[in-house]
């Protein structure tokens, strides 16, 4: 998960932004951004537990059905591409820099 967070300080510009979305302090988010974060955790963590609900929240927030697609195939891909790196021990190549290597936990995965 820490690559994740390294890639989406960079690609957003906003290093805070990776710390805010693993700390799980959705309440310092747009309301776009904090329903789509409580989406792929509600479907990370609980998918057998996703409701009619949950899209129409996201609909609110501006997002149209392509947005919402998007949105879900981008946290099941992740979810799917982490559970087989953790499942089979696969270790960050030692090109990647040492801050990214280490173990760290998440608020979240304590849920």
């Amino acid at each position: 998960m820490v690559q994740h967070g390294a890639a989406l300080a960079r690609e957003s510009g906003d290093a805070s932004l990776a710390e805010t979305v693993a700390s799980g302090r959705f309440e310092d988010l747009d309301n776009r951004m904090a329903a789509l974060c409580r989406y792929a955790v509600k479907l990370t963590l609980t998918p057998h537990a996703m409701e009619r609900d949950d899209i129409e929240h996201l609909r609110q927030t501006g997002l149209d059905d392509r947005g919402i697609v998007d949105a879900n195939q981008i946290v099941s891909y992740l979810n799917y591409v982490n559970r087989v790196a953790d499942g089979l021990g696969i270790e960050l190549e030692q090109s990647w820099p040492e801050e990214t290597r280490r173990p760290r936990s998440y608020p979240l995965a304590s849920r």
